[in-house]
Formats: C-alpha cells, sequence, structure tokens
C-alpha cells in the first residue's frame, strides 16, 4: 500500500515546449539544430547539442520586465565530430533557423560519450594484439567474450599528442557473467583510435602480473543469499507525506517555501541552479545567480608507466549529464518525489531522453532550533526540513551522488557522496601495493587518489555589486598583559580582500577556521553594519598532491588553489577549458589562462565569479571492497548578516510552551503535528500521536 501511496506522490517533468530562456534544449529543439547543420555539412556525427545559455546581462533585464522586454534567443550550442579526428563548434538560433557560427577548432578533442566507450570493448575483444596478450596471461581465444575493458581519455600521452581522438582501455576479466570484474584486472593498456576503429598500440609493464586466481566477491543479492543471506532484524522506516509536498514548480522554476530556483541541465556540468532567490517577509532578494558543479579531477597517485595517464575529468572528459542515472522510486529517492527527464544528442544526431535524471523531494533535517529554559522547564523547538535537488551519475567504476539541498534558515548546501567500485590494478604474487596503493582483496590492487570537485558559484548577494573576502581567526599582536589584551584571551575574525584574480588565489587553514565572505559592500545590515554577505565553509578540502608542473597539476589549473576570483565573462563557465580531452597542460587551459589574461583586474564591487575546489584523499582499504561504502563531503553557504534576525522563525513549532504557561500550568502550543512518530518500546502511558513528551 505504501508503495502504491508513493507512486501516486511521484511526479515528472518531461522536456514540454520551453518556457523559460534558460530552459535545457527540448527533444524538438535539439532535432532542429541538428537539421540546420546537416543542411550545409555532411559526414559529422555529433558530440553535444546543448542550450548556450543567453547573456547574463540580457538574462537580467528581461527578467525585470518579462513584459516589455524581448525574451532571449533560443541558441543552440553544438560540437560536432568529422571525419580525420576534425572538431567543430557551432552556434545555431533556432528562433530564426540560422547557423550563427560555425569553425573548426584545431588542437582539441571534445569529451567522450557513452557511444564512444562502449564501441572501445567491441573492437578490443577482436583486436589480434589484444588477443595474444591475453592469451600470455592465460585467457584462451575462445573465452575473450569473458575479456572487458574500461573506455578512458588517455589523459594526455606525449606519444601520440591530441590530433587524433583516443582512449585507453583498462582491461578486466570475468570468470563467470555476474562477478565483478574489477577483482581481476589485467595488466596490460590497449590504445584506442576513435577515428580509425582501432588498437595502435598496448602499452605492456615490463614485469607481468598473471590472472588473479582469487575465487570472486560479488556484492550483488544473489552473491550475498549464496553465502547466508541479509540480516532480517531491520525492520521497515516508512516516509510519508499524506497531505503532499510543501514546494511548487512551474515549468522549471521551483517553490519552496522562502526559495525560488530555476533548475537547468546539460551534458557536462549537470544540474545548473539559477537565478536563486529568498523571500525576506516580502521582499524578493537575489542571492546567487548560477551555481554549478563546474569541473573535476581524479589524479592516481602511481607513478609507474602508463598511470601516470590515469587522472579523469569526469565533467570535462565525459560529462555529468550523460552519464547521469535514471533515478528510481524507493532507491535512489524515497518519498514524495518530483522528477524531471534530460535531454541530449545521440551520435546520430537523434535526441535521447534519460528519464527521471533529476530528483526533487523534501527530507526532515532534524532541529531546526530548540532552547529549554532551565529555570522553569519552559520550552520551544521547531523541527527543520529541507528541500533536496539530486542527480547520480556513474563514471565508469565510480558513482557520484549529487546533491543541491536548501535549508529553512537561507543555508544552500552542497552534498557529494562517493560510492561504486574502487579502479584496480593487478598485483602478482609476493608483490607489495605499497606504497602507492593498497591490496584490499588477493591479487586486486587499489592505487591511491583524490577527488577533487570544482563548485562555481555566481554570487548575487542583494544584486551583482559583490566583493570576495578570506576570514580567519586571529589573534591580536597585543602581548598578555597589555592595555589591549590584558589577559591574552582576545580573538577576532580578520578579513582580507581578494581584490585581483592574480591575488585571488587562496589555499584552505583549518588552523584559521577559514572561510570566505562572498557580500555586497553597498548594502550594510541595520543591526551589525556589516555588508550583507553569504559565507562560504567549506573543510573537506585537500590540495593537489601531485606535483608543481606535473601534468596533473598543468591539465588541472583549478585545484591548484581552494578558492580563485575572477571578474565574470559569459563565456567563462568550464574552469579546465571547453575541450579537456588530450589537453597538455602547456598552456594550462581555463582558469590560469583566463587569470592571466587579466590578472590586475578589479574585484572590488563588481560582477565576480568564485571557484572553489574541495574533495577528498583516498588511500583505499578492504573496507571500500568489493562496493565502497557512500563517503559524504559537504560544502555550506550561509547567510552572514544578510537577514536582521534568524529566518526561519515563521516555521510552526513541534512545541512551544512559555515560563507564564508552565507557572498556569497550561497547555503547550501545538505546532506541526507528528503523525508517524512512535515511543520505540512499550511500558508506560502512550501520548497521543504529535504530542511532545511534556504535554
Amino acid at each position: 500500500m505504501l508503495e502504491r501511496v508513493q507512486q501516486l506522490a511521484s511526479h515528472f517533468t518531461g522536456q514540454l515546449a520551453p518556457v523559460h530562456p534558460l530552459d535545457p534544449l527540448s527533444s524538438s529543439e535539439i532535432s532542429k539544430a541538428v537539421g540546420i547543420i546537416n543542411q550545409q555539412h555532411n559526414g559529422l556525427f555529433y558530440n553535444a547539442v546543448s542550450l548556450a545559455e543567453p547573456p547574463k546581462a540580457q538574462m537580467m533585464l528581461w527578467l525585470s520586465d518579462p513584459n516589455n522586454v524581448p525574451k532571449p534567443a533560443r541558441v543552440a550550442d553544438v560540437v560536432a565530430i568529422g571525419p580525420g579526428s576534425k572538431v567543430y563548434d557551432g552556434l545555431v538560433d533556432l528562433d530564426s533557423g540560422t547557423v550563427l557560427s560555425w569553425e573548426l577548432t584545431d588542437g582539441v578533442q571534445p569529451l567522450i560519450t557513452m557511444e564512444d566507450l562502449q564501441l572501445v570493448e567491441i573492437i578490443v575483444r577482436k583486436d589480434p594484439k589484444v588477443i595474444e596478450q591475453c592469451g600470455i596471461l592465460g585467457i584462451p581465444p575462445e573465452d575473450m567474450h569473458k575479456v572487458y575493458c574500461d573506455p578512458w581519455t588517455i589523459g594526455y600521452d606525449e606519444r601520440f599528442g591530441n590530433k587524433v581522438r583516443l582512449q585507453q582501455a583498462l582491461m578486466y576479466y570475468r570468470p563467470s557473467l555476474d562477478d565483478s570484474q574489477y577483482t581481476y584486472p589485467l595488466d596490460f593498456c590497449p590504445i584506442f583510435n576513435a577515428d580509425t576503429r582501432e588498437i595502435i598500440h598496448i602499452d605492456v609493464p615490463p614485469q607481468r602480473r598473471p590472472l588473479n586466481k582469487a575465487p570472486p566477491i560479488n556484492y550483488h543479492a544473489d552473491a550475498l543469499k549464496a553465502e547466508g543471506g541479509y540480516r532480517t532484524d531491520l525492520k521497515p522506516l516508512e516516509i510519508s507525506q499524506p497531505e503532499g509536498v510543501s514546494f511548487k514548480i512551474q515549468g522549471r522554476t521551483l517553490q519552496w517555501l522562502n526559495w525560488s530556483v530555476h533548475i537547468g541541465f546539460n551534458y557536462k556540468e549537470g544540474i545548473v541552479l539559477n537565478n536563486i532567490t529568498f523571500n525576506d517577509k516580502g521582499n524578493v532578494r537575489p542571492v546567487f545567480w548560477r551555481m554549478s558543479l563546474a569541473e573535476m579531477v581524479v589524479p592516481y597517485g602511481n607513478p609507474e608507466h602508463p598511470h601516470q595517464r590515469k587522472h579523469a575529468f569526469d565533467l570535462g572528459e565525459y560529462g555529468g549529464g550523460y552519464m547521469t542515472n535514471s533515478l528510481s522510486l524507493g532507491c535512489d529517492c524515497k518519498g514524495a518525489v518530483h522528477y524531471m527527464d534530460a535531454e541530449f544528442v545521440n551520435r546520430a544526431g537523434d535526441p535521447q531522453t534519460i528519464k527521471n535524471a533529476i530528483c526533487i523531494h523534501e527530507e526532515d533535517a532534524g532541529i531546526l532550533f530548540k532552547h529549554t529554559d532551565f529555570r522553569d522547564d519552559s520550552s520551544t523547538v521547531t523541527r527543520a526540513r529541507k528541500l533536496v535537488i539530486s542527480q547520480i551519475f556513474t563514471a565508469a567504476n565510480y558513482e557520484y551522488c549529487v546533491y543541491w539541498i536548501f535549508h529553512m534558515d537561507g543555508t544552500i548546501q552542497l552534498e557529494i557522496k562517493l560510492t561504486g567500485i574502487l579502479n584496480t590494478y593487478a598485483l602478482a604474487p609476493g608483490e607489495s601495493a605499497a606504497p602507492w596503493g593498497t591490496e584490499v582483496y588477493p591479487g586486486v590492487n587499489a592505487h591511491n587518489h583524490q577527488h577533487l570537485f570544482c563548485l562555481r558559484l555566481d554570487p548575487n548577494i542583494d544584486g551583482s555589486s559583490n566583493s570576495v573576502f578570506q576570514v580567519d581567526a586571529a589573534v591580536p599582536d597585543a602581548p598578555v598583559g597589555s592595555k589591549e589584551n590584558f589577559y591574552g584571551n582576545a580573538f577576532y575574525a580578520k578579513k582580507t580582500q581578494l581584490a585581483t584574480p592574480q591575488t585571488a588565489m587562496s589555499d584552505y587553514n583549518g588552523n584559521t577556521s577559514r572561510t570566505w565572505d562572498m557580500c555586497n559592500e553597498t548594502k550594510l545590515n541595520p543591526y551589525s553594519q556589516k555588508p550583507v554577505s553569504y559565507k562560504l565553509v567549506s573543510r573537506e578540502v585537500p590540495p593537489l598532491l601531485p606535483k608543481e608542473n606535473s601534468l596533473v597539476w598543468k591539465r588541472a589549473g583549478f585545484a591548484r588553489h581552494a578558492v580563485h576570483v575572477t571578474k565574470y565573462s559569459d563565456d567563462q563557465i568550464h574552469p579546465a577549458g571547453r575541450h579537456v580531452p588530450q589537453t597538455s597542460g602547456e598552456p594550462s587551459r581555463g582558469l590560469p589562462e583566463w587569470i592571466a589574461a587579466d590578472p590586475d583586474a578589479s574585484l572590488a564591487n563588481t560582477d565576480v565569479v568564485v571557484w572553489h575546489t574541495f574533495g577528498l584523499t583516498h588511500f583505499p582499504a578492504p573496507e571500500d571492497y568489493p562496493v565502497m561504502p557512500a563517503e559524504p563531503m559537504t560544502v555550506l553557504l550561509r547567510p552572514r548578516n544578510f537577514f536582521t534576525q534568524n529566518p526561519a522563525m515563521d516555521i510552526p513549532p513541534s512545541w512551544s510552551s512559555t515560563p507564564s504557561q508552565v507557572r498556569d500550568r497550561k497547555g503547550g502550543i501545538q505546532g506541526v503535528v507528528d503523525r508517524i512518530s512512535r515511543l520505540a518500546f512499550g511500558g508506560g502511558e502512550k501520548k497521543p500521536s504529535g504530542e511532545c513528551s511534556r504535554c
């Protein structure tokens, strides 16, 4: 019955006719763009057809007066590939049906699509050189159907450059169909030419590592049942919203309590949030113009060739949108759920739909605020709720669960959970995985690696005139016994303005509880007399471990510091560059070249973009295998001096009593009625549902 209620409570947003200039392209728009290009150019296959977002100034002008200002044109951003790995970038005006620009972009390769990846395995199994290498490891030709590969971009290999579109194939074996391939990694690595569809080279290590002979270790249900089954003492946990959800969606604009946000989606960044505002007692205040997870890099720490090539840019090289999952009710999302689909182009130029690419739902979030007066036992307690906008994408072995979370108190949170399966490599009998990895199962070497994500924030704190400050907990120079600090206990928040792109490179410092303020210096809080601001709070910020001038350091310039700040530009979206595969890092694309182009630009009281790199360093352990428990990390954007009081005071309490009510033995004020909570164990008189134990 509950499952049926959940099904009825879930809602879906397919891609209908766009009603907002920032809506992703619909299937019909994708087809129209491809048709217009095909009229002028032949022999292409399509890498991407997505929305070219209107210029920010044009969008803001339209939003200020949509009834009188012309709506921005619908423009398709097209990436296509021709014979000889030639890459074309174009813009198509869908309103007028014209090609605005069409250019051959030399020396780049666009991202690898799912179709590209699937083709490699077919070629690998038939290649004589691969069959020969498998035979050396003890796999006969008749077992080539048991050979698998995870195709990766090649990163950059100086032997091949970037004129030819290449992939490297990380090789594996499956004794039986249901076994995990990652328990049986193979020690060689073929190189695939996507243009000629052939294996052009195989990297073979000087020390061969034989095929692993360990028994399978699997994680799917049938395997666990065969080993004794699942535990039986886990009782059902029900989630129900019998009166429906508290959010509303018109087109792709979501309204939840005081929040309003437009939900976009594209093939590279995945979820894109725009025009985020907060209704402050009738005053709709802009907070952020655009937020997205713009890039990430996963550098592996084994220096042995060819493992230096393993540093995947999962967004720039594969696409967080392209790799997104179709989410399932009761599994990926629970409760009363609203879904949004995603529309993309395939190689042939036909539109493709990923159903349920985005999940929107509410969750209980524990205590919002509470206080009990010790004198008279009067108490107020209010429970929190959060609004979650999520997607999950699979990058070969890893799953990345991305949650954009809006809180009642004006906080915005980005939470990312990492799960899936470790990338593994073969280990010879008696060989040690240390120091560059860990033997997580007999014969299975999981290399040390990092996951570094780049968050792109376009603050709009009460308008686009913003500044950014680094904030550190500091103690004064005045010594103990001095007039200024006689008892030696003084400390304060030291603010350092990030004034120019060249100087606005900031690293994390846990010793000073470092945060970063994005503020509007022209507007002061009437109480604190401090600028209205939002604070970036991020504590999981490891440094990029590959050394300066290493291949990864040159290619992933965005990851050299925790925070960069640049002056806003419509075309500066991707911090590692527009086309990432096979870049050499000479020059470093994206953020480094943008900063170098105008290093001394003033970042004070202007339209700025904050780039924040955060993540984790992963030293694998057996507990991470055969499938990794989800490991979370989080970034907070918290209002500071933005409001004149706690902005969540209008949330109905679960219980509230005043000292006089306690004195007069009057009942407390009943707030939101909790019809689900129950006493965990029997015994004693049970309170009516929804009543606090103080009643």
